[in-house]
């Protein structure tokens, strides 16, 4: 689903993502743990497309995201660390923009959004506008617009910080079902606990440079993760 190869970025005389490569198959709830400045943020914007390489590829689905990045944006969904919206929108109108995009039936987005926004009570605010939202608020306005058009690859940085313990329950909830259906979650955190619980798979990053990478049990062994990283970065 998503392919990592050799990925380099490079900011003056720093490698911010050093050599990187990781593969992510459907299914696979995929977790990239690292400290403040390892490269997680630049390695993500850079596999979504808004950061340019300075070397290696990275593949969408087999489309190389130099080469097609409509062709690949059509089948993600990113969220970035901070979800900025258009802050004159309505919440309703937001996810109807993006459900444009991306060609939504109405009868399907609809649907969706009735859904999604029940899950994480935010029916109630749909009519407000983004600039009245608190942070927890849009992060849950922004997960919505990236489940609502079914992509099959979902990117999330940091995708639990604002959120609330009933709401972060349902994230995860939702990010167990997208990819028991076939779907791949590449995701960055620092909640170290969730990514062990959560993840089937985990990379550690350190000064743009692959730690450690695999299964949860690989990575781990008999320690927890938390010591694992700790004994790495």
């Amino acid at each position: 689903m998503l392919r990592i190869e050799h990925l380099t970025k490079v900011y003056g005389d720093k490698r911010a993502v050093d050599d990187l490569t990781l593969h992510i198959q459907p299914g696979e709830i995929y977790g990239f743990i690292g400290h403040n400045g390892a490269g997680k943020t630049t390695t993500l914007k850079c596999c979504v497309g808004i950061l340019k390489s300075d070397g290696g590829e990275v593949y969408i689905d087999g489309k190389s995201i130099k080469t097609d990045p409509i062709g690949c944006k059509k089948e993600i969904a990113y969220i970035p660390d901070n979800p900025d919206i258009y802050d004159y929108m309505t919440g309703i109108q937001y996810l109807n923009f993006i459900a444009d995009m991306f060609q939504v039936p109405a009868a399907e987005r609809d649907a969706k959004i009735h859904s999604f926004a029940d899950k994480f009570g935010l029916t109630g605010n749909l009519a407000q506008r983004v600039s009245d939202y608190s942070h927890g608020m849009k992060q849950k306005l922004v997960l919505i617009s990236a489940f609502m058009h079914s992509p099959r690859l979902i990117i999330m940085d940091e995708p639990f910080v604002g959120l609330d313990p009933a709401a972060a329950f349902e994230v995860k909830e939702m990010m167990k079902e997208f990819c028991a259906q076939g779907g791949a979650v590449f995701f960055s955190t620092h909640v170290l606990e969730v990514a062990e619980k959560l993840c089937h798979k985990v990379a550690i990053i350190k000064d743009g440079k692959l730690i450690k990478a695999g299964t949860m049990e690989e990575v781990k062994g008999d320690e927890t993760l938390e010591d694992v990283f700790m004994e790495n970065v």
